[in-house]
């Protein structure tokens, strides 16, 4: 009987390293096996069982916990199988773990170098009252944490994988822990920051592209504290393949401009994605949650990476911090708005365990879910009212800003209005659902059609401005597209603007006919024609 470790990924996309580096420096062998949180829990329960194992071993997450506590009952209702569970959600909080689940053994921390330990005690009964990070019913023993990264052995060495490696997210470490003490991370609560070794980092990536993978996203919760982060960077840029992808976390005020530079000089468009956590612009708040951060070289490092456009930008904010009510939120996102990055990302505070905000809770008056993710409902500075508006900024954001529906044409707009981002999209909810439309399984040229309505009602804008947002959806197609707008019904008009984009180009009349869109622009006329899956417009000028 081996050993058998479960992952439960938030989605197919995504794989787990957790259990693929236990796997892989353990001197036994290791099964596993990787499920997502759609998949039939019953069917997960089969597999297990079906196995046999000499134990099972959970990763344990904010978005996986509920499915596996629930696992763990079932197990125990057909089985006598050990449970160990392991992950950030119960390395702060074994003793909870071990009380209200029929889990043997938690793993606190990292696990690579006690899982031999951990396999020797179910097969040999060794014990293990004096192997650090473990905490069972009888005892609990400190964390400890590996000095030494490059003690360990690769994670990304298994056949199985290759053939899926192409249509999901790769994960690469170059370094664990934090220098920074967010109250409300779980990466607060380890003590060192340590790096693997910059070779071996490489090799990692080289290896897992010859495999296929494209979107690979560092681990790192903070890249450009490791010191050789530019040379990694640069080393991306020289070995990348076709449709690479690589994704930091970056803590902003702190990014060297040099880095950003040589992206800026030396990478092609949209090979780097930063991710940059801003959570709030308001000092007071920033300090209460142990926040150090520089709004004005941060913004100043943001708007050079907007205003060059080489480096893909999602910025995140987060609803629920201390001292920041629905006010000084407001402020916050439209300040964040105002520098038009690609995503901005609107979350709320999850009060996880062992974090200090959540020991604190009482201090600002915090009410959370009982359950995980354990947001919030309410503090002294956000009413559950608030937090309901805040949620339906949310919801729009997502579909109007993040999707990318609108490139950067609504934003343009939105940023031109006179009312503030923030109290756009709120306004923009009610309309929205007032009209019948769906949070999902809605259809582009319903967006398109409403957002146009909307802003011609609310805000009186013009035709012109208008036509932008046409312009920007008979663009994004690449098949000729369903209509939110009158077509030209006028066949003599409609010939006349056809006739001239045909003499202008070598394209025949009866092509244009079939496969394109013809509409008013901007006091002129536009031709989108749909080819090779691509728009290709033209702008017709007719003399009178």
């Amino acid at each position: 009987m081996n050993p058998l470790l479960i992952a439960i990924d938030a989605k197919y996309i995504h794989t787990n390293n957790a259990i693929r580096l236990l796997k892989a420096n353990a001197d036994h062998p290791v099964d596993i096996a990787e499920f997502t949180i759609k998949d039939d829990p019953e069917m997960i329960l089969r597999f297990i069982l079906e196995k046999h194992p000499l134990f099972v071993g959970f990763s344990t997450y904010i978005w996986n916990v509920e499915i596996i506590k629930s696992l763990i009952r079932k197990i125990k209702e057909h089985s006598s199988i050990p449970i160990v569970l392991g992950g950030p959600e119960v390395s702060y909080d074994a003793n909870f773990f071990l009380s209200h689940t029929d889990a043997t053994i938690v793993v606190k921390g990292e696990g690579e170098h006690v899982f031999n330990d951990i396999i020797s005690h179910f097969k040999d009964n060794k014990p293990l009252k004096d192997t650090p990070s473990i905490a069972t019913k009888t005892f609990s023993n400190p964390i400890q944490e590996i000095r030494n990264l490059d003690t360990l052995k690769t994670p990304h060495k298994f056949a199985f994988d290759a053939p899926h490696l192409p249509n999901r997210i790769a994960y690469i470490e170059s370094s664990r822990g934090c220098p920074y003490k967010c109250s409300y991370c779980l990466s607060s609560l380890e003590k060192t920051v340590r790096f693997f070794d910059k070779e071996t980092v490489k090799d990692n990536i080289l290896y897992l592209q010859s495999q296929g993978a494209k979107t690979f996203k560092f681990l790192d919760r903070t890249f450009n504290a490791n010191k050789d982060a530019l040379e990694i960077i640069d080393f991306l840029i020289k070995h990348h393949t076709k449709d690479s992808v690589y994704q930091f976390e970056m803590t902003g005020d702190t990014l060297n401009p040099d880095i950003v530079h040589h992206i800026h000089t030396q990478s092609p468009k949209g090979l780097f994605r930063f991710e940059i956590g801003i959570q709030s612009t308001n000092p007071i708040t920033n300090e209460l949650v142990g926040r150090h951060q520089n709004n004005e070289k941060l913004f100043s490092i943001i708007e050079t990476i907007i205003d060059h456009d080489i480096i893909d930008l999602h910025l995140d904010l987060i609803a629920g911090l201390p001292q920041e009510g629905l006010t000084r939120f407001k402020q916050t996102f439209n300040d964040v708005f105002a520098l038009k990055a690609k995503e901005l990302q609107l979350g709320f505070l999850k009060m996880l365990r062992g974090t200090k905000i959540r020991r604190q809770a009482s201090l600002y008056k915090y009410q959370y879910e009982a359950q995980a993710p354990y947001e919030i409902i309410k503090n002294a500075f956000l009413s559950p009212q608030d937090i309901k508006i805040i949620r339906n900024v949310e919801t729009m954001l997502e579909i109007f800003h993040n999707k990318g529906y609108f490139d950067k044409t609504l934003m343009t707009i939105i940023l031109a209005l006179p009312t503030t981002p923030f109290d756009f999209f709120s306004y923009l909810y009610d309309d929205y659902l007032s009209q019948g439309h769906q949070r999902i399984g809605y259809q582009l040229d319903e967006l398109y059609g409403f957002i146009t309505t909307h802003l011609k009602k609310h805000y009186h804008l013009d035709t012109n401005t208008l036509d932008d947002i046409k312009y920007t959806y008979l663009k994004r197609a690449k098949v000729k597209p369903k209509l939110y707008f009158e077509k030209i019904s006028d066949k003599v008009l409609r010939n006349t603007i056809l006739s001239t984009v045909a003499n202008q180009s070598n394209e025949s009349l009866n092509t244009l006919y079939k496969n394109a869109v013809v509409c008013t622009y901007k006091d002129n006329y536009l031709v989108a024609l749909y080819k090779n899956h691509k728009a290709h417009l033209t702008t017709v000028t007719l003399s009178t």
